[in-house]
């Protein structure tokens, strides 16, 4: 009886066991379904690649095809394209730009104009209730891609013409596989002698002995390196080259519209950039110029000398109301951007500085506007952006007025004009640029502004002020020691990193924060504390000739 009992529970055991290993399996079966199986492909719409990314999911609105033109929305072009990407009410135009172009679409029309030349395009810009959609397969010139839709898949892919492409032909006919597992569940099948793309992602590993692929179909999935042929790259990976390399040595050299050029012949030590103040817009968003035959030679000198030259354009013959009303107008951006590009071209140019101030802080989006549309025409040709801002707290008009961030994005450089703390309309007397407020100033822009340190050039003053009871007027470094009794003594202010000195003369009270090689060096010094792309000087002619071999040596120019 024992025994039989014994018998009977050894049966029960092996009958649980077998149901246990049948549940192990049956649970390995549904694991390898789960991560060998399911597919991510959504099949009740248009499926779109981007550079071998299925972005369908996250798509704001439906691709569409009208009459063989591919249609995706503002918002998903603004997410994967140009985040820049604008709707201009006044010309009811769509405006959108990539690193090279400028694209002015008017909305159901198939004219548009790209760089200020004239296309006409299959289909235009469609509005469907509040949403826009535009024909990106008409823009592959524009944002330097290829669209490819496959009807029978339904799948749109686009591929960037900058990136690296490589392709291979498979040697038999095979299966592409949902995950690089053999057990994987096949989703498509090539035949021998078809090609493949490779669509290898830093997103998507790849085990040793397989690499992802795309079809000629758009499909995407994985094979096994064995069975394909050798690979062959038809693109090269484009890399974007620095404009100009190390530290920025920039100084401008500040004349009247009025006067000539200055006659320059000797070399100024310590810089590689000028920026003589050739340009002045007007009021209809052209451009008056002061190059003439001085400036040719001016330019002439530069280059001898492996300067780059930036001249700056400034908005100062121009009121608040007027710079507005240009910034405000796409067509009239468009005239000033165009003038631009041509006296670069003209006179030979390497960049241009921007340097417009005393803006309505509302103008500050459009003022970007006229930067984010500046800047593909400058890289088209090779120029240099640079922009003039102010420090990141004051007034409207003179600190509220720039998106500093944007431009930081936009411009090659943004510019850090670190003067006046205390200027000429100040309330009471104090320094022009004390290093503990530029320092201060810094970390704002690196901070809160968000602005690249590689991008961030810092502008120094070569004057100062003198407040004579508490009325300032400038002095020139190089006239400081002429200006100041010799028997007055100067004393260091440790966090101003500056002399001061403060007397009395004919009854009245004089204040100076001084600017010479001492505090110019505790400056240059937060360049490399902070990585910065280099230093700007205000101005040619107002400094000592010595301040030169500090700058040679601080910055290694």
């Amino acid at each position: 009886m024992e025994k039989h009992s014994q018998k009977r529970k050894s049966k029960i055991f092996t009958k649980i066991f077998i149901v246990l290993i049948f549940l192990i399996i049956i649970i390995g079966i549904l694991y390898l379904v789960k991560n060998n199986y399911i597919r991510d492909e959504i099949k009740d719409k248009i499926n779109l690649i981007i550079n071998n990314s299925n972005v369908t999911t996250s798509l704001k609105a439906d691709v569409f095809i009208t009459d063989g033109v591919v249609y995706i929305s503002k918002a998903d072009i603004n997410n994967f394209f140009d985040n820049t990407i604008t709707y201009d009410e006044k010309y009811n135009q769509i405006i959108t730009c990539s690193e090279t172009k400028i694209a002015s679409m008017p909305i159901g029309e198939n004219q548009i104009q790209v760089n200020s030349s004239n296309v006409k395009i299959k289909e235009g810009v469609i509005q469907k209730e509040d949403t826009y959609y535009i024909p990106i397969s008409e823009l592959g010139d524009v944002y330097n891609i290829k669209t490819t839709y496959v009807e029978n898949t339904k799948i749109v892919y686009i591929d960037s013409l900058d990136r690296e492409q490589k392709i291979a032909t498979m040697k038999k006919k095979t299966s592409i596989k949902y995950k690089p597992n053999t057990f994987s569940r096949t989703v498509a099948k090539v035949e021998q002698g078809e090609i493949v793309t490779i669509a290898n992602r830093s997103d998507y590993p790849v085990p040793e002995g397989w690499t992802r692929v795309r079809t000629e179909d758009g499909i995407l999935g994985y094979v096994k390196l064995n069975k394909m042929g050798e690979l062959n790259t038809v693109r090269e990976n484009i890399e974007k080259q620095p404009k100009i390399e190390g530290k920025i040595s920039l100084v401008w050299d500040f004349f009247s519209i009025y006067v000539n050029a200055p006659s320059r012949s000797e070399e100024i030590k310590g810089i590689n950039v000028v920026s003589p103040s050739f340009f002045y817009a007007e009021e209809s968003g052209t451009i008056k110029s002061n190059i003439g035959e001085q400036g040719k030679q001016y330019i002439e000198w530069a280059h001898n000398n492996n300067y780059e030259v930036w001249p700056m354009i400034s908005n100062s013959f121009l009121n608040s109301e007027t710079t507005s009303k240009i910034m405000q107008d796409y067509k009239l951006r468009e005239i000033l951007i165009n003038q631009i590009v041509d006296y670069i071209v003209t006179y030979n140019l390497d960049g241009i500085n921007i340097d417009f101030e005393d803006m309505y802080e509302q103008d500050k989006t459009y003022f970007s506007r006229f930067l984010i549309e500046l800047e593909p025409k400058l890289n088209e040709i090779g120029a240099v952006l640079s922009v003039d801002v102010t420090a990141p707290d004051g007034a409207p008009n003179w600190s509220m007025c720039y998106d500093r961030h944007t431009i930081g994005k936009v411009a090659d450089y943004i510019i850090f004009m670190a003067y006046d703390q205390y200027g000429l309309s100040a309330t009471e007397a104090g320094t022009t640029a004390g290093c503990d407020w530029v320092e201060v100033n810094i970390e704002k822009f690196l901070g809160q502004e968000d602005v690249n340190e590689e991008k961030l050039v810092l502008g120094i003053p070569f004057y100062t002020m003198l407040w004579k009871d508490n009325s300032p007027s400038v002095v020139n470094m190089k006239s400081i020691d002429n200006v100041i009794p010799s028997e007055v003594e100067r004393k260091w202010d440790e966090n101003l990193k500056q002399y001061y000195v403060e007397y009395t003369k004919n009854g009245s009270n004089y204040k100076m924060w001084i600017e010479d090689e001492k505090s110019i060096e505790a400056k240059l010094n937060l360049i490399s504390k902070y990585n910065l792309a280099g230093a700007a000087f205000w101005d040619k002619g107002r400094e000592t000739s010595s301040v030169w071999n500090l700058i040679s040596e601080k910055l290694g120019i």
